[in-house]
């Protein structure tokens, strides 16, 4: 993966302002992938764009992920770092829709992907929520012998079949969803903490352009240089001005 240059990475951020979790992921997706499309970003698996986001993360800030989490148990804050090699690793792709077979049904399927997400976070509930991924996700399904509308498959499926699905897929696109179990030095309880790449890349990249616009404004004031061409300064000759600026 190209690292997007900075000017490029401070449009992204300024976009994403305004932006909630969902178009935040789409911008920080369009600048791991520069040239693809808005319709082919959003129509990739889950796991495709979380394993995009971990690469872009990685070009841009390095390998090593500084965590944070409470201990569910007795509240203590625990920090560790994470290589972030080992995150966002994609399994193969299926050939073709999962399948799951239990009692009289037949479900078959393909991976939710990113407009499938943002589909359903848009839902007033968990209820609905759940009826519009299924639909949106479900291939094909017989009942008995009878197919069933994927419209109402939410509302039909039993909890336990419901549950297979939910594993098949998550079998199938690992990267999808990167859950840590983390254990508590203090008490020994085991806190599952969901690692959502979106929030903590957009929040590193938050950091990243408020610390550069600061170090334009300095160098701008000191040399009367314009943004680009301050951007244009590789990170090492940006810092030594600084250093010139701080000692004058």
């Amino acid at each position: 993966m190209t690292p997007t240059g900075p000017a490029e990475l401070l449009a992204t951020w300024e976009s994403g302002l305004a932006q909630h979790d969902a178009g935040r992921s789409l911008l920080l997706h369009r600048a791991a992938r520069p040239g693809a499309g808005t319709d082919e970003l959003l129509s990739m698996p889950v796991g495709a764009r979380e394993a995009d986001l971990f690469a872009l993360r990685r070009a841009l800030f390095g390998e090593r992920m500084q965590v944070r989490v409470e201990c569910a148990s007795c509240g203590e804050a625990m920090e560790f770092d994470l290589d972030a090699t080992l995150l966002g690793v994609r399994g193969r792709a299926p050939d073709g829709p999962l399948r799951v077979a239990e009692g009289d049904w037949m479900v078959e399927f393909r991976l939710p992907t990113a407009a499938d997400l943002a589909a359903a976070g848009s839902a007033p509930d968990a209820a609905e929520a759940r009826r519009l991924l299924v639909a949106r996700c479900a291939v094909s399904a017989v009942r008995g012998g009878e197919t069933v509308p994927p419209e109402r498959l939410a509302g039909l499926l039993p909890a336990d079949l419901q549950r297979r699905l939910a594993e098949t897929a998550a079998e199938a696109d690992p990267a999808a969803d990167v859950t840590l179990n983390v254990s508590c030095p203090e008490c020994g309880g085991v806190t599952p903490a969901e690692l959502d790449i979106t929030s903590y890349l957009w929040t590193e990249l938050d950091t990243w352009a408020r610390d550069l616009l600061l170090d334009v404004h300095l160098l701008a004031s000191a040399y009367g240089w314009s943004e680009p061409e301050i951007l244009a300064l590789s990170p090492l000759r940006r810092r030594y001005y600084l250093e010139l600026c701080a000692d004058a």
